[in-house]
């Protein structure tokens, strides 16, 4: 008996392979080459799939690009669910655990590269940079500033929420996100990350007079 041809599967398991085979090819070309300098067909032909696969699968490349971003760097700015501080003791708690999963997720190698493809960019096609903000640095600076705007109405802290975020935020990074897109330094251990935080937290309260 012959055997009859059977059609590919649109969807399911073989589709998200081929979704995923297009993203990683996307963005391999686009760290490679730039974003304005890659082509469909490229990607198309790293992911060994045809340009309609790619339409259909993801998207423009556009959509291809912000689609990389938010799944390499959404990481770093998803809610870390941080609790209502009642004292001195437990804003510096909330802090210091804040600022150690935002080190550790923000310096991940896929979301470096990811910055790094942003300022190559930036110039040519700021909505990179544009999605980039508000996928990996907008949701973690909003969640801290609403901790904040608490701390301050409760009287843990004195001044205005905005400044005062970007305080913390400038004492947990210092120079460490330039040294590490230039390659300079390398990513925190786990402990490393532990301890900056905890320095950037007991750092800020002194300077806000809590205490």
């Amino acid at each position: 008996m012959a055997e009859t041809s059977q059609p590919l599967p649109t969807g399911g398991a073989d589709a998200k392979s081929g979704r995923a085979r297009i993203l990683d090819a996307a963005f391999a070309a686009f760290a490679e080459h730039g974003y304005a300098q890659t082509t469909m067909l490229e990607i198309a032909t790293r992911a060994k799939v045809s340009k309609r696969e790619l339409y259909a699968l993801v998207g423009n490349k556009q959509d291809m690009l912000a689609i990389c971003i938010a799944e390499r760097a959404g990481r770093a700015g998803a809610p870390i669910g941080m609790a209502t501080p009642a004292d001195r003791e437990s804003l510096r708690e909330v802090l210091a655990a804040f600022g150690e999963r935002l080190l550790r997720e923000a310096t991940a190698q896929p979301v470096l590269a990811v910055f790094r493809l942003a300022i190559a960019e930036a110039e040519r096609v700021p909505a990179i940079a544009r999605t980039l903000d508000a996928v990996a640095r907008a949701p973690a600076r909003r969640e801290l500033a609403a901790v904040i705007a608490k701390a301050r109405a409760a009287g843990l802290i004195e001044g205005d929420t905005m400044p005062l975020t970007a305080r913390f935020l400038a004492l947990l990074w210092g120079d460490l996100m330039v040294s590490l897109l230039l390659r300079l330094a390398d990513p925190p251990t786990p402990e490393e990350a532990r301890r900056r935080a905890g320095e950037a937290a007991a750092a800020f309260l002194r300077l806000c007079g809590a205490g």
